[in-house]
């Protein structure tokens, strides 16, 4: 989490100001603010930068988009966060491929911040899959292919590695 807040902030250009924390055994990042009580939580922090760096439209434009990006904060945060067995990593790149299917980011056809969260928060699963599993995953490796080459957001993460042409074909 705090790592990814660190990121988030070079992305949004913001200076390396902010300090945080963790709290708890599950490591719930926590920033310390000048002014008042600390902001707790990967999402309430990642919208406090968003807003900081008055990038707004990364929330989302519309009140049904603001609500979409929303959404997939909190799965990234319940589902991906939350999940540690295979079968809920299965689950989180059935999900995202079936609602990927018709869209080129996860709010629609807007970059925001859930697709930035998002791909911070699959990277280590998506390093670790085999050109099998990106090929069944097909929509979610398009996304995060298209995402990791976005500018700013991939940074010191490695680059994770699609094939482009199928090693074989379905013809007899």
């Amino acid at each position: 989490g705090v790592e990814e807040l660190a990121l988030l902030e070079k992305l949004l250009g913001l200076p390396r100001g902010n300090k945080y924390g963790v709290q708890g055994e599950r490591k719930v990042p926590v920033l310390q603010t000048n002014n008042g009580p600390g902001l707790t939580g990967l999402m309430t922090i990642a919208a406090h930068l968003v807003k900081q760096a008055k990038k707004d439209q990364l929330l989302g434009s519309t009140a049904e988009e603001k609500a979409v990006v929303q959404q997939w904060l909190e799965y990234r945060v319940t589902q991906v966060d939350g999940g540690s067995s295979k079968e809920d990593t299965t689950t989180v790149l059935k999900d995202l491929n079936i609602h990927l299917e018709d869209k080129v980011y996860i709010a629609g056809n807007i970059f925001t911040l859930a697709d930035i969260l998002m791909y911070y928060g699959l990277h280590r699963i998506m390093v670790d899959l085999t050109v099998q599993e990106k090929e069944k995953y097909l929509n979610v490796s398009r996304w995060f292919n298209h995402i990791q080459h976005y500018p700013g957001v991939r940074q010191h993460l490695s680059d994770v590695i699609f094939i482009k042409n199928r090693l074989y074909t379905n013809a007899h």
